[in-house]
């Protein structure tokens, strides 16, 4: 195991951890990289023998603190789990927590160090497309601030909050954001069906709008999405028509994501007891 204060170890590599260290593989590491977690997937395994990144089940005995830790475990596990590797954790160890919903008051209880980056990528980090919403303490230096910035902007774009507790609106949005999109190409393909379309073909239509629409939207950053919507809406056409129904003001699309996000920034809150 390398001992430098170049060292990064990633505890836990889940959906999340492992999309990030698909990004560090692309864009290159801002040290040497270790993984701990205790199951890892068969992907997992061949990114890390791909890559070099040293894979552990547990955390090393007798090693020092590492220079940089993310944290990428479920939240309901740092209660139980923090004292396992609470010797990688120094003083002077810089820690990037991705758990939903913990704060850092939750972390500073549990781990020494001072340093604290409370982060919240997305999966779209596993193809470089991710964005992440993060906070540092008071505590973080300019050096290790520009650690975390060049470990998370490998997963894509990065935006920097003032205050700890609109993370959790980051969460509800852009952490979660993803599904809500996976679920719309699935009731787009569901209505595709319903309205006569073999499965199949309405699976493939819906997919390929909402991820042709989504290139556009990234291709177009001068356009608004209500100007681009506006751009494919003629007045008394078919768009038009089925827009009445989503932009309705009671029980559209609108009022419905509202009480979405409101739901996820809920459970993030919880999650920090």
């Amino acid at each position: 195991m390398t001992q430098t204060a170049e060292r990064v170890v990633f505890l836990g590599a889940g959906k999340m951890g492992a999309a990030m260290l698909s990004g560090l593989a692309r864009a290159g590491a801002p040290g040497s990289v270790e993984v701990i977690e205790p199951h890892p997937s068969i992907e997992l395994a061949a990114l890390c023998n791909a890559q070099g990144f040293v894979l552990c089940c547990s955390p090393p005995a007798g090693e020092p603190p590492a220079g940089t830790v993310l944290l990428a475990i479920k939240p309901q596990m740092l209660e139980s789990v923090a004292p396992t590797f609470s010797a990688l954790v120094g003083p002077e160890t810089l820690v990037v927590s991705i758990l939903a919903g913990k704060r850092i008051a939750d972390l500073s209880a549990r781990l020494a160090a001072k340093a604290f980056v409370r982060a919240m990528p997305n999966t779209p980090a596993a193809i470089g497309r991710g964005i992440t919403g993060a906070f540092a303490n008071a505590e973080t230096s300019e050096a290790q601030l520009e650690v975390a910035q060049r470990l998370l902007e490998a997963a894509g774009d990065v935006v920097w909050v003032e205050r700890e507790e609109l993370i959790d609106a980051v969460t509800a949005v852009s952490g979660s954001g993803p599904a809500y999109v996976f679920l719309l190409a699935e009731c787009l393909a569901a209505a595709g069906a319903a309205a006569g379309l073999p499965e199949d073909l309405a699976a493939q239509l819906a997919r390929a709008t909402v991820s042709g629409a989504g290139e556009l939207m990234h291709r177009s950053p001068e356009l608004s999405p209500a100007t681009l919507r506006e751009n494919v809406t003629s007045p008394g056409g078919t768009t038009a028509a089925a827009l009445a129904v989503l932009m309705a003001q009671q029980d559209g699309l609108a009022p419905l994501m509202a009480s979405a996000v409101a739901a996820a920034k809920r459970r993030a809150a919880e999650l920090s007891g």
